[in-house]
């Protein structure tokens, strides 16, 4: 059984912002101040608040996980994370799907942007590899891979790691067998975490935070589990309490 203080199982939860503006999102921060959570930004929040609200929540001593997934044409990638690398947030990450050359420019990006600027820290880079929103019937059918999802998130698994990655967005049903084909060291970033008893909401392969957490997942994305309560600071103790 994991054992964990609660600032370390604080440190485990990535909090998703997903919010339509700044406004609503700073109403959360106040809510969550003193917890040592990680903030994750998506596409909804930083299209509508931009760089300058990740550069806000460094400024603040958060630790960032900025969820843009990129996926195009590898120099396109090797821009963007060059320009990320620069907020100095602590993770981003790019879809496996783009393959490995695609992977390796996201790094080459980053080796770019650190080359020129003193002082910035080197940021995680992961792959998405299945969202947790696609079923077996959705992934078959739909996106036209054969096989199981796990096989599927295997395979964009080992690209990641072949490519230099430091780990991977996973479904916590996966975290088992990423681990034991690339490495304990090899991170998983686990949406599709809902607390005992909360709404499953539109995802089809999750656990709870215990669960994840004996699966031997690193991080946990929660989202509308605590962006969504009526006390999120509650909602954020109970699940910390769920992982003790």
């Amino acid at each position: 059984m994991v054992k964990l203080s609660r600032e370390e199982a604080a440190e485990r939860i990535m909090v998703a912002l997903d919010y339509s503006d700044a406004a609503a999102a700073e109403g959360l921060l106040r809510s969550l101040e003193g917890i040592p959570c990680y903030m994750k930004v998506g596409m909804q929040l930083f299209y509508a608040a931009g760089p300058g609200f990740v550069a806000s929540l460094k400024e603040r001593g958060y630790r960032v996980f900025l969820d843009l997934k990129m996926h195009d044409i590898p120099n396109t990638v090797k821009g963007g994370a060059s320009s990320i690398t620069k907020l100095g947030v602590d993770v981003f990450n790019v879809h496996a799907a783009g393959g490995i050359q695609m992977m390796e420019a996201a790094l080459e990006g980053v080796d770019a942007a650190l080359a020129g600027a003193s002082g910035l820290k080197r940021p995680s880079v992961i792959a998405v590899t299945q969202l947790t929103s696609t079923s077996q019937d959705v992934l078959n059918r739909e996106i036209g891979l054969q096989g199981t999802v796990e096989d599927a998130v295997l395979r964009y698994a080992r690209l990641a790691r072949n490519a230099g990655l430091s780990g991977v967005v996973a479904s916590p049903q996966e975290v088992q067998s990423i681990k034991a084909a690339c490495g304990q060291d090899f991170q998983t970033i686990t949406p599709g975490i809902r607390p005992a008893g909360a709404d499953v909401n539109d995802q089809s392969r999750i656990m709870t935070p215990r669960q994840a957490l004996e699966a031997g997942t690193d991080y946990m994305v929660i989202g509308r589990p605590i962006t969504a309560a009526p006390d999120p600071r509650e909602a954020v103790e109970s699940i910390l309490k769920e992982m003790l």
